[in-house]
């Protein structure tokens, strides 16, 4: 039982060195059930108590990190968004589109556009004119807004990672990033956010980035993204997708997909309709406190 504690006491350690190794962001992904079994096997142990409590208390801690993050809502803005990604293989974006309209935001990101669901474009044109799509592979990444673009301001990534443009809302010019991270090492995510950083750091005035990070808001290439951007995230914290192992007769629910503005703001989970990863709609703010 000790070197099962001493082992799990570790992982949960490593899900901290994500700056220090990629591998370090994979391992962050399982934050919760490491600390929350690293906390039984030290209890259970019969190491003395003067370490076994002081181990616990720490993994308790760090579960009061996340749980701050679920519970904590802030204020809510005046500008709201619709993120969503849809699943390329997705064959419902009707009502996908159905259900965007009724929630009625001023924009839209969206990613995982493919042949099967692209067609949620042409629906939402009439209310969403102005729209930016960035493909690579087949698939796209994409900003749709009420309010018209600043023209040139259209920027897309080297292969499929990000769409964004300032538009021009009332409240004034903002960028609006959509973001379709790559999944963590051995994955290609570390190198990819590294080069998405570098075009978004530029940035000036305020900023919205949502999509799907596949990463939790914790990972250090979703920190290093919003570090760049200065952005803060719209909460409170909920999982987006279940993610199964090997067959587990459980998921693991993941908070993958995320909203983000210089403001902050408020989040609510919309249905999957037809995807795996359920929408967020967040109501942001564009000025810093």
């Amino acid at each position: 039982m000790k070197s099962v504690a001493a082992l799990l006491c570790l992982l949960a350690l490593a899900t901290w060195a994500g700056p220090l190794h990629p591998a370090g962001d994979t391992l962050s992904v399982l934050r919760v059930p490491l600390l929350v079994l690293a906390a039984l096997a030290v209890i259970w142990t019969s190491w003395p108590r003067h370490l076994r409590w002081p181990l616990g208390g720490l993994c308790l801690l760090g579960l009061a990190q996340v749980g701050a993050m679920k519970w904590q809502v802030p204020a809510a803005g005046e500008v709201s968004v619709y993120q969503k990604n849809l699943w390329y293989r997705n064959r419902e974006a009707d009502v996908l589109a159905a259900d965007i309209l009724a929630q009625a935001p001023d924009l839209v990101t969206l990613q995982e556009l493919s042949s099967h669901n692209q067609h949620v474009l042409n629906i939402l044109r009439p209310v969403y004119p102005h729209q930016h799509l960035c493909t690579s592979r087949g698939w796209s990444v994409a900003v749709l807004s009420r309010h018209p673009v600043v023209p040139g301001s259209e920027m897309c990534s080297n292969g499929r990672g990000l769409a964004g443009v300032q538009v021009a809302l009332p409240q004034g010019p903002v960028w609006v990033l959509s973001v379709h991270l790559l999944w963590p090492w051995p994955h290609d995510q570390r190198p990819q956010a590294q080069r998405l950083e570098q075009m978004v750091a530029p940035l000036q005035g305020p900023i919205v980035m949502a999509g799907d990070f596949n990463m939790m808001p914790w990972g250090s290439d979703v920190r290093r993204l919003v570090r760049a951007t200065g952005v803060r995230r719209a909460g409170p914290l909920s999982p987006t997708y279940w993610l199964n192992l090997l067959g587990w007769p459980f998921s693991i629910p993941l908070p993958l997909d995320q909203a983000y503005a210089t403001g902050g703001g408020t989040a609510a989970v919309r249905p999957l309709l037809g995807s795996d990863h359920a929408g967020v709609l967040a109501k942001v703010r564009l000025d810093a406190d």
